[in-house]
């Protein structure tokens, strides 16, 4: 599902109308009665509820005149307050004025503070408020008779429904640029916009309702739209039963370097990880003197000593050792715990030119390349980095505030410049492509926030492309499934005793649910 800026949104509309025949009142009574069944889902008996209605004098509130031409129609008496004129609105939104009118409909208008506080007594006795105040065009911070309206509207007890995007809200960043109504609900026409999914913004939407008001799907397959919401279903056939007669070779052996002295938990939660999302071998190279620590962890697993420092990090020496221990495996994970020491870093520098299998990079081996950056123009083809945001202000030499703040531009500008598939982990992690079209994962929770979370994804996302090749549908899987069984070890232990160990216990569960919804569709 695409991710949509308020342009984005505006072009399409517009190609709908000019180019097709679509014209704007029939997308704005479409968006109308989709947001009139979603009242009618929550408010059975719509007809007992105090209504209010506050419109703008744009399309947004043109929207909530149409709904509120149906809920008069069918018996409900909603109170409109027009937050301008009735001179002022133009176009759709004008016609739907005009008809609301003529049906007898009273508008108020409340073009003014003066006129706003007449209203206070309709507000306070609401028991639902639909916001059609403002809609995704908004760049400024809203003042004057709006501010107070959406002041009135978020200390009302009433339901608050939102017309495509809280009013107050710009729907091009997920920034708070001024006051905005805090949702119940919000029912977003054809598409999520930006604001949508990324906090803080986020918090503001409530439940988010997508509503189709008809326009052509084939108008959202559009390269230059490049952000996009991961549905499971694209990769779902991932999850399917194994067939009969495979091996432990059919499933791929991994090659983990990681690890050092007080840090090979690093090294055994992405090993777990990866074979729990179902590699059929997986081999860790660890220092020798951590080699027992990572070899008691988990029987399953293969070890092997490296060479390494006086501070007992894999040292340069490692590397001919390395290259041998890679051949016949299947893919490479290099970074969880590794250290950024000055023999580790030239140990990891060398083997990048010598690389020839899918590659994850992660952790202390992003941090090593931070400090050599000319190294990111001969990563190997197809390298995956799975930096969280303080490596990657690292690697690009920003603060984390800048990263946190224009992540929506910098991830995609890194993934093309150098051709690497970029994963930035956190809430809403993104997943980039060399083509510079950006992922966003629906799940997870903020008690993933916790040390080693990112040792187990980046453990799960090799894995799963040593097993199934198509890189990006791989990471893709990985990622949503790591949130899935944060989000169910979240519902069961709650987010704050959420640690990452959790997340590989309750990885199984995650997977079998993915592997359930595969036979469903089946049916």
């Amino acid at each position: 599902m695409k991710v949509l800026t308020s342009t984005q949104m505006k072009n399409i509309d517009r190609t709908a109308s000019e180019n097709i025949g679509i014209a704007g009142p029939i997308l704005m009574e479409n968006a109308g009665l989709q947001i009139l069944k979603e009242i009618r889902t929550r408010f059975p008996d719509i007809n007992k509820e105090k209504v209010v209605i506050i419109a703008g004098k744009g399309n947004n509130g043109g929207d909530g005149l149409v709904v509120a031409r149906h809920l008069f129609n069918q018996g409900c008496n909603p109170c409109v307050l027009l937050l301008a004129s009735k001179r002022e609105p133009r176009g759709d939104a004008a016609l739907n004025l005009r008809i609301a009118e003529r049906i007898g409909i009273k508008i108020h208008e409340t073009p003014s503070l003066k006129e706003w506080k007449l209203q206070k007594k309709n507000i306070s006795q609401s028991t639902v408020l639909l916001d059609a105040i403002f809609g995704t065009g908004l760049t400024q911070p809203a003042h004057g008779v709006y501010a107070a309206a959406i002041d009135a509207i978020n200390k009302s007890k009433a339901y608050k429904i939102a017309v495509d995007i809280p009013s107050g809200l710009s729907s091009d960043s997920f920034q708070i640029i001024g006051p905005c109504v805090k949702a119940d609900l919000t029912v977003t026409l054809a598409a999520p916009k930006v604001a949508h999914v990324f906090p803080p913004s986020e918090e503001y939407v409530g439940e988010l309702v997508v509503a189709d008001i008809s326009i052509p799907p084939r108008l959202f397959d559009d390269d230059k739209l490049k952000f996009e919401l991961v549905e499971k279903q694209t990769f779902l056939p991932y999850f399917k039963k194994r067939r009969k007669g495979t091996h432990k070779g059919t499933y791929g052996h991994l090659f983990i370097l990681s690890g050092s002295l007080g840090k090979t938990g690093a090294a055994v939660m992405a090993a777990k990880a990866a074979l729990k999302m179902g590699a059929g071998l997986v081999t860790v190279g660890i220092p020798k003197s951590c080699l027992s620590i990572v070899a008691r962890s988990m029987v399953e697993l293969m070890t092997e000593p490296l060479p390494e420092t006086p501070e007992k990090t894999p040292s340069f020496e490692a590397l001919e050792k390395v290259l041998m221990l890679l051949k016949g495996k299947d893919a490479l994970l290099v970074g969880p715990g590794i250290s950024t020491h000055p023999s580790t870093s030239e140990l990891v520098l060398s083997l990048v030119p010598k690389i020839r299998v899918p590659v994850v990079f992660d952790a202390d081996a992003i941090n090593i390349f931070s400090l050599k950056r000319k190294i990111l123009k001969s990563l190997p083809t197809q390298a995956v980095l799975t930096p969280h945001p303080g490596e990657f202000a690292r690697l690009l030499n920003l603060s984390i505030q800048d990263v946190v703040e224009r992540k929506l531009e910098l991830v995609p500008q890194f993934a093309k410049r150098y051709g690497v598939y970029l994963v930035l982990k956190g809430y809403r992690t993104l997943t980039a492509t060399p083509e510079g079209k950006v992922f966003i994962n629906s799940t997870g929770n903020p008690g993933m926030a916790t040390a080693g979370s990112g040792d187990v994804l980046s453990g799960m996302i090799v894995s799963m492309i040593m097993q199934e090749r198509d890189v990006l549908e791989a990471i893709l899987a990985a990622v949503y499934v790591h949130g899935l069984s944060g989000d169910i070890g979240a519902k069961r232990l709650g987010e704050k005793a959420l640690a990452a160990g959790n997340i590989i216990t309750y990885l199984p569960s995650a997977i079998k649910s993915m592997q359930s919804d595969v036979e469903i569709l089946k049916k």
